[in-house]
C-alpha cells in the first residue's frame, strides 16, 4: 500500500518551532518531489514548500521563508519540515505530497497533522 503519514504536529507557543516527518511507505522517496501544504477550515489549501527529486532543491513561499525548513532522507524514506518562529498565522492542518515530476502534480497525500500555534 502506498501512503505517506505526518507526524510531529501539536500545539506550541508564538516562536517556538516543531518538526513535522512525512513518512512513505509502499515507495521510495529517492524519484519523487515532496511538497508540503497547509489548510485552515474555509480556506483553499495552500503549498508552501517543495523539494525536489534529483539534486534537493527547495522552494519556500514568501510567507514561510526564513522560518521553516523542508528536508529528505531518501535512507529512511521520510521527508522534514522544520518550522522555527512559528506565528499564531501558521495554525492549520499540515500535509505532505509526493510526486514523480519536479513542483507536482502530486501522485500521493497524507492525511495532514494539525499544527496550532496559541499562547
Amino acid at each position: 500500500q502506498l501512503q505517506l503519514v505526518e507526524s510531529g504536529g501539536g500545539l506550541v507557543q508564538p516562536g517556538g518551532s516543531l518538526r513535522l516527518s512525512c513518512a512513505a511507505s509502499g515507495f521510495t522517496t529517492d524519484f519523487y518531489s515532496i511538497g508540503w501544504f497547509r489548510q485552515v477550515p474555509e480556506k483553499a489549501r495552500e503549498g508552501f514548500s517543495c523539494i525536489s527529486i534529483s539534486d534537493n532543491k527547495t522552494m519556500y513561499e514568501d510567507f514561510v521563508k526564513g522560518r521553516f525548513t523542508i528536508s529528505r532522507d531518501n535512507g529512511v524514506n521520510t521527508a522534514y519540515l522544520q518550522m522555527n518562529s512559528l506565528k499564531p498565522e501558521d495554525t492549520a492542518v499540515y500535509t505532505c505530497a509526493a510526486g514523480d515530476a519536479e513542483g507536482g502534480p502530486y501522485d500521493y497525500w497524507g492525511q495532514g497533522t494539525q499544527v496550532t500555534v496559541s499562547s
